[in-house]
């Protein structure tokens, strides 16, 4: 059964520290119950909620917009790839993560050393969490790789051999707010966590939502908890065919119902019987947070869309318009670089010739014709990029991100009626302005 173990942290009088912080104590650490053999039971609302979040989880894949989410994912979760602890929380602009995801290709500036490591992130995140979606069955290894690919200049590889803690002193565990399992626990509890996450013995949403809580509590490594553990969680969804194009944004809805989130993370760690009325009440607070959570992060998502394929039918009016005052006939010919450039602005805001020959296999007259074109026409903004270089922006798309992101840094999911209250872009106006 889930247990506070109790434990004594040495002294360290020679250390050099201030009293505070070179005394020694009793803490007690905290370990959970394996969660492949623990009972769980679900109350039938909940279960009818989670229900109703997975179809909604669902539809965004099979809507009329689910292509331009599944392009703009990497923007709307940019918040999972912060490189850095330091840095954990600011919020380039999309513009900016665009420009220096663009750079990994290209040479190109305009964006800050912030956006760089986002964009650098993303791309070892959407790889990773790939590889863990594609295998058979996740290893304890494969955790590992992923934090080692999230946090490549962490010293510390591997499942941690130390106790950690979260809260008070960074130079012992005594005031701490929680304390993880002992070292010597957590190879087992990992082993039993890839067990439950290659299995199926759960809904998908109450089975990504185990498993982030049961992560975040082993806490199992030294440094980067955070950014893993939320990378499991859409390993999950994908794994379970809820989000293969990993479109669902909800670690930007918990990372806004901070006091929500962290308050269900401590319920969820009963101590005692598993079946006690405690523990059932606590399980099931922390599930109903991340279920919710879910279901905000849904409706999010499939706002985006519907404004996403409004804005392309604008857009495939706006230049037919122009088309016709040039004497052409409105509608591009299918296949032209023109018409596959307009599908593709989503996933790709920002462009130069170089990315259209690159990603189309065209030559550079034909690229540089329909990015010229779609300029000419109003939906692409040019803007230098390098020096010689044009960069050819859907500044639109760039605009809807924003705005999503600033929607889900409300607590209101309503920034009419409560402001962002973390990081998040500014208005497109105070940003253009």
């Amino acid at each position: 059964m889930a247990e506070l173990r109790e434990s004594y942290w040495d002294a360290d009088p020679s250390s050099g520290l201030i009293a505070r912080d070179r005394r020694g104590g009793r803490y007690t650490a905290y370990i959970p119950d394996l969660i492949c053999t623990r009972p769980l039971i679900l109350s039938s609302e909940l279960s009818t909620k989670a229900a109703a979040a997975e179809r909604a989880i669902r539809k965004l894949g099979s809507g009329p917009g689910a292509k331009g989410l599944e392009g703009i994912s990497r923007l709307l979760l940019r918040s999972e790839a912060i490189a850095s602890s330091m840095i954990e929380g600011i919020a380039p602009s999309p513009q900016q993560v665009a420009l220096a995801e663009l750079a990994q290709d290209e040479e190109v500036r305009g964006f800050g050393d912030h956006a760089r490591l986002v964009a650098n992130n993303i791309t070892v995140l959407r790889r990773a969490s790939q590889e863990l979606v594609e295998t058979e069955f996740v290893t304890t290894e494969d955790v590992t790789a992923l934090h080692s690919a999230l946090l490549p200049g962490e010293r510390h590889r591997g499942l941690r051999e130390v106790q950690n803690w979260i809260g008070g002193s960074n130079r012992n565990p005594l005031e701490a707010e929680f304390v993880p399992p002992p070292a010597p626990e957590v190879e087992p509890l990992i082993a039993d966590l890839v067990s439950y996450l290659n299995g199926s013995l759960h809904g998908p949403l109450i089975q990504a939502g185990i498993v982030h809580a049961q992560f975040e509590t082993i806490h199992p490594f030294t440094d980067g908890n955070g950014r893993v553990g939320r990378a499991v969680i859409h390993t999950v969804l994908a794994r379970r065919g809820l989000t293969p194009g990993a479109i669902l944004p909800v670690s930007l809805v918990l990372a806004t119902l901070t006091h929500r989130y962290v308050a269900g993370l401590s319920a969820y760690r009963y101590v005692g019987d598993p079946l006690a009325p405690n523990a059932v009440d606590g399980i099931s607070s922390w599930l109903s947070t991340f279920v919710e959570s879910a279901a905000i992060a849904a409706e999010n998502a499939s706002r985006l869309a519907d404004d996403i394929g409004d804005l392309q039918r604008e857009w495939t009016h706006q230049l037919g318009t122009y088309r016709a005052t040039q004497g052409l006939r409105e509608e591009p010919r299918a296949g032209s670089a023109t018409a596959r450039i307009l599908q593709m602005l989503p996933e790709a805001p920002i462009m130069t010739t170089r990315t259209v020959q690159r990603i189309l296999n065209v030559s550079f007259p034909p690229a540089r014709a329909a990015l010229e074109e779609l300029a000419d026409a109003g939906i692409l903004t040019r803007k230098s990029v390098e020096r010689g270089t044009t960069g050819y922006l859907a500044s639109q798309i760039l605009d809807l991100i924003g705005l999503a992101e600033r929607r889900l840094a409300s607590t209101r999911f309503d920034t009419r009626i409560a402001r962002p209250q973390r990081s998040a872009p500014a208005l497109p106006d105070e940003r253009h302005g």
